[in-house]
C-alpha cells in the first residue's frame, strides 16, 4: 500500500537531508526541487526514491556537497563546465544557466559538463528555458547497464534526452525520454512490487530475452529503445551513443563502459578515461529564428491540430508532456504516493540524521 505525503513535507525533508550531508542552503533547496519535480510529474523512479542513493554516494566520497563549479573552456556560444564531483542535481541547473546566458547574448548556448553525478530528470533542466522563450535541451550519460544491438556486454547508460519548447496559450511541449526501452528506475519500481518486466526491456547475460525485473542485477542488461533489431533497437543504440558523445567525449567525462555507476556498492573503473559523469545542456532563443510571439502562436496551432488527430477507439492523441502535466496537477493538490519500500528508505535516512519524516 502506497503512503501519501504532502509536497511540502517531502520538500522540507529532502532539503534537510541534503543539508545534513553538507550542502549549502541554496544547493539543498535546488537539489530538493529537482527531485520533487520528478515525483510531481509522475516519474517516481527519479524522485525521492533516489535520495538514499545520493547519500550512499556521499558516504563513499563520490559526491562533493560543496563543489567549486566552474567553466574550464568556452567560446561565445559554448562552454565546458567542471562540476567538481558535485550533485548532478545542482551542477546541471547551474550549467543550464550558463547555456541560457550565452543564448541570451548570441542566440544559442551549449554546455557540456564533466566531473558530475546523476542529475535527476532531464526534463527539469530542459524546462528551465521556457520562461525565457528558449527551447531547452538536456542530456546525460549514465551507469553502463545497456547492451548495444547484438551485444552481451553493457556499454551505455539509459542516456535520456529532453527537449522543451515554449508555447503561447497551450501547455508547453516537453519530451523527456530514455534511449532505452525503459529506464532502469522503472525496473526498480517493478522490483519493489515483485512484478515481471515486459518482454523487450531486458536480456540475460548470454543475450537471450528475459522478463525478470532483477535481470540486470544478475549480469544481464537493459535493451536500447526498440528492444531488438527487428523493432529498431539499432536506432535506440545510435541515440544513446549520441548522448554519450555529446555529454562525455565533448567535456572530458567518462564515457561508455567507463561511466561511473550510480549505485555506491559497484566500484569505479580501474582505468577511467575522464572525470565523473557527463551532461549536455542547450538553450536556443526562439527569436533567433522568428519573433517569439509568432513562433509561440504557431506552436499553439501545431499542438491544437495534433490534439484534433483522429484517434483509435477509446484512446486520445497526447502531446509530449501531457501525462506529466496531469500528474503534476493531481499530486500538487493531493500529495505524492510513495511505495512502502521507498518509505522505509526515507525512514532509514530520518533515523541516520535524526530527522522527522
Amino acid at each position: 500500500m502506497d503512503q501519501v505525503f504532502s509536497v511540502e513535507k517531502l520538500k522540507t525533508f529532502t532539503q534537510s537531508i541534503f543539508k545534513s550531508i553538507g550542502c549549502s542552503d541554496d544547493d539543498a533547496k535546488l537539489a530538493a526541487r529537482v527531485l520533487l519535480q520528478a515525483d510531481l510529474r509522475g516519474i517516481d523512479s527519479h524522485g525521492v526514491a533516489r535520495l538514499i542513493g545520493y547519500v550512499r554516494l556521499w558516504e563513499n566520497d563520490r559526491v562533493n556537497p560543496t563543489p567549486n563549479i566552474k567553466v574550464v573552456h568556452e567560446t561565445p556560444s559554448t562552454a565546458v563546465v567542471d562540476g567538481d564531483a558535485g550533485l548532478g542535481l545542482v551542477v546541471a541547473p547551474k550549467a543550464m544557466e550558463i547555456a541560457m546566458k550565452k543564448a541570451n547574448e548570441v542566440g544559442t548556448g551549449w554546455v557540456s559538463v564533466k566531473n558530475s553525478n546523476h542529475f535527476g530528470i532531464a526534463g527539469y533542466h530542459a524546462m528551465m528555458g521556457l520562461e525565457k522563450d528558449m527551447i531547452g535541451i538536456a542530456m546525460t550519460n549514465a551507469s553502463p547497464l545497456v547492451a548495444p544491438t547484438f551485444a552481451t556486454e553493457r556499454m551505455l547508460g539509459t542516456n535520456p534526452i529532453a527537449v522543451s519548447i515554449p508555447t503561447k496559450n497551450q501547455p508547453p511541449f516537453v519530451a523527456d525520454l530514455a534511449t532505452t526501452t525503459a529506464a532502469n528506475g522503472k525496473l526498480e519500481i517493478l522490483q519493489r512490487k515483485n512484478m515481471d518486466a515486459p518482454l523487450g526491456w531486458v536480456q540475460k547475460k548470454d543475450g537471450t530475452s528475459s522478463t525478470n525485473a532483477n535481470e540486470v542485477k544478475e549480469g544481464g542488461a537493459l535493451l536500447p529503445l526498440g528492444g531488438d533489431r527487428e523493432h529498431g533497437s539499432h536506432k535506440g543504440y545510435a541515440l544513446g551513443s549520441i548522448v554519450d558523445i555529446f555529454s562525455a567525449v565533448f567535456s572530458g567525462a567518462n564515457y561508455g563502459p567507463w561511466a561511473p555507476p550510480f549505485v555506491s556498492f559497484l566500484p569505479l573503473s580501474d582505468n577511467p578515461v575522464g572525470e565523473g559523469l557527463g551532461h549536455f545542456l542547450g538553450a536556443m532563443r526562439v527569436d533567433a529564428w522568428r519573433p517569439a510571439d509568432e513562433f509561440k502562436s504557431h506552436m499553439d496551432n501545431w499542438i491544437s491540430r495534433f490534439r484534433e488527430t483522429k484517434a483509435v477507439e477509446g484512446k486520445k492523441v497526447l502531446i509530449p508532456g501531457d501525462p506529466e502535466r496531469e500528474f503534476e496537477a493531481e499530486r500538487s493538490k493531493n500529495g505524492i504516493p510513495l511505495n512502502e519500500n521507498v518509505v522505509k528508505d526515507l525512514q532509514e535516512l530520518a533515523q541516520k540524521f535524526s530527522l522527522d519524516l
